[in-house]
């Protein structure tokens, strides 16, 4: 431990703490931008400088305390110098904040509002490259807007090990993007959002599609539905100021009908439908055809994208079912159309989710137009659902309680905690169990699955087998545990596990690159305990037993992987190999 005065006030903090975090424990706050307390300090902006006794400045964020330090937060000195930085990135940042989609969110305003900053010094010098990159379906490259905080590119190659996005170039000419001058959309990038979620300006932002619903509302010609995802009503009340995890499922249902949806449906539904298709095939696999392992996962649209581009060579072991959401699409476009006898083609259907990665999950043709149609015709984030909120002046947190609609509004916990990493992995292996033994798992609760941490493993026994499991968020461990698969493979040796959960996301999609600006581990953490929560209060907590999933195979689908259920609820994957060289520092093909 290390004693030192900060502001006169005396704090004990372990070695190696550094200056800012220390400051954190007395209720001193130091302005930061560059900083976020999930990655690595860079000391990139300069503008958590504080003086040591004697005159000296340092960077808060990244220098550890020492025994009998003493700190100064508050001189003139320092405010003069904060200003000074913060008016030199104000004099080649637009000066465009009410068009901006980040104004009211931005880091970089809001601390120019707390500095009192009202003009600039400086001569105002526009960047060089200001060219839009838009070519993502998913995501937004604007460099005029970019501060060089460094955000992006750690979270891009250090957490995701994607390495789609590096600086280019230096002084007024420097960018963020792809490498050898390619767009966003041909370079390695899979769309999680992850750097949209950091970037505390609006240089990387979501490709928002809320126009495209509002114009479908005010259609009198189409029926809109809606969908929202499991992660997403742990995370909506936090843009209108309630607690973080609290579940809004119920007042967001209300949300939904009040922006002028017909019909309100769950897409937890649709995890509960994933989970009986996805188990059944680990089932099929454990009984007839167990070289077949392992199975891995397939919810997540970023993870697929990641592996069709850096391990094409696995996509045997991928599991064919669909996300959630575009399985609960399919079926309103044919069981649920049918039932209620309205034309597909007049069923608009938007897809509220936690992730980015979506918008261009909806518009692969791998098998997602199985229904005749477009299965989702839109999705939105988080951020868009709370912004659409606002604009008409919808109050999430005084509206009172509603539900969702039936036969596609019924869930199981099992649904639920699909929004938590490992939470997949649980709800399969509660089916799983039973489809195999014939009885339910003792304990469906499962909790070395759970939890942040990016990669967890163990193992649950069935018909007296260890079945070896394997839980991965965050690409870069994801990417540990398929080298260990690989080169399992490649030497002809025994499989480290039998069924892995990939989610791209660290946390799941509860982080998912859509979620409410500012999300942390911790925020995540709180969020997945909420549906927990949620799983333990429901009257049924295995997808198999959700009475509107048995219902829905009895009337329209048959049995799991009947040729009904793969022609509607199963996709397929394409290798698209980006092209030989160095990736991450390793070579691969």
């Amino acid at each position: 431990m290390v004693k030192l005065k900060i502001d006169g006030k005396e704090v004990e903090v372990d070695n190696g703490t550094t200056i800012l975090r220390a400051a954190l424990k007395l209720g001193i706050n130091i302005p930061t931008l560059c900083y976020h307390e999930d990655l690595p300090p860079t000391g990139n902006c300069g503008i958590c400088v504080v003086e040591q006794k004697g005159g000296k400045t340092v960077r808060a964020c990244s220098t550890p305390v020492v025994e009998g330090m003493e700190i100064y937060t508050r001189t003139a000195s320092l405010l003069k110098a904060r200003k000074t930085v913060v008016e030199l990135l104000l004099s080649n940042h637009p000066n465009d904040c009410l068009e901006c989609p980040k104004n009211g969110v931005c880091e970089l305003q809001k601390i120019a509002a707390s500095l009192g900053i009202r003009k600039i010094s400086y001569d105002h010098i526009d960047r060089t490259i200001t060219k839009v990159d838009d070519s993502s379906p998913s995501i937004i490259l604007r460099p005029a807007y970019c501060i060089q905080c460094g955000r992006c590119t750690q979270v891009c190659q250090n957490v995701q090990n994607v390495h789609a996005l590096e600086t280019s170039f230096r002084g007024f000419s420097s960018f963020v993007g792809p490498t050898m001058e390619r767009v966003l959309n041909d370079s390695e990038c899979v769309k999680c959002g992850q750097c949209s979620a950091v970037c505390p300006v609006g240089a990387i932002i979501e490709k928002d599609d809320t126009s495209l619903v509002w114009e479908a509302l005010n259609n009198p010609e189409l029926i809109v539905v809606a969908q929202e995802a499991p992660a997403v009503r742990v995370a909506l009340g936090e843009e209108f100021g309630l607690p973080i995890g609290t579940n809004v499922v119920k007042k967001m249902y209300t949300a939904l009908r009040k922006l002028g949806f017909k019909y309100v449906f769950d897409t937890n539904f649709g995890a509960d439908l994933t989970i009986i298709e996805e188990a059944s095939e680990f089932a099929e696999i454990f009984k007839e055809n167990p070289d077949e392992f392992p199975l891995i996962t397939s919810c997540c649209p970023s993870w697929v994208d990641y592996l069709e581009k850096f391990f094409p060579d696995l996509i045997s072991h991928f599991s064919t079912a669909k996300s959630p959401h575009q399985m609960l699409g399919t079926m309103v476009k044919t069981y649920w159309a049918q039932k209620m006898n309205i034309p597909a083609e007049k069923i608009f259907l938007v897809s509220v989710m936690p992730c980015t990665a979506k918008k261009y999950e909806i518009d692969r043709m791998e098998d997602m137009y199985s229904s005749g149609h477009k299965d989702v015709d839109a999705t939105i984030t988080t951020r868009e659902f709370a912004r659409m909120l606002k604009q008409v002046g919808i109050d999430l947190t005084s509206l009172e309680d509603g539900e969702a609609d039936n036969p596609l509004g019924e869930y199981s916990g099992a649904g639920t905690i699909f929004g938590a990493s490992g939470g997949v992995m649980e709800a399969a292996l509660r089916t799983a169990y039973f489809y195999i033994t014939g009885h339910e798992l003792p304990n469906p609760d499962i909790p070395f699955v759970r939890g942040t941490k990016g990669i967890k493993e163990g193992e649950i026994e069935v018909l007296g087998k260890k079945v070896r499991i394997a839980v991965a968020s965050g690409l870069s461990n994801v990417e540990k545990i398929l080298l260990k698969v690989r080169e399992a493979k490649e030497n002809k040796k025994e499989i480290p596990y039998h069924f892995i959960e990939v989610m791209a996301c660290l946390g799941g999609c509860v982080g998912g690159g859509g979620q409410p600006y500012g999300s942390t581990i911790k925020k995540r953490e709180i969020r997945a305990q909420a549906l927990y929560n949620e799983d333990k209060s429901l009257p049924h907590r295995e997808s198999h037993n959700n009475p509107s999933i048995q219902k829905l195979y009895k009337e329209f689908l048959e049995k799991p992987l009947s040729s009904k259920s793969k022609k509607y609820l199963h996709t397929h994957y394409i290798p698209r190999p980006l092209f030989k060289g160095v990736h991450g520092g390793k070579w691969r093909e």
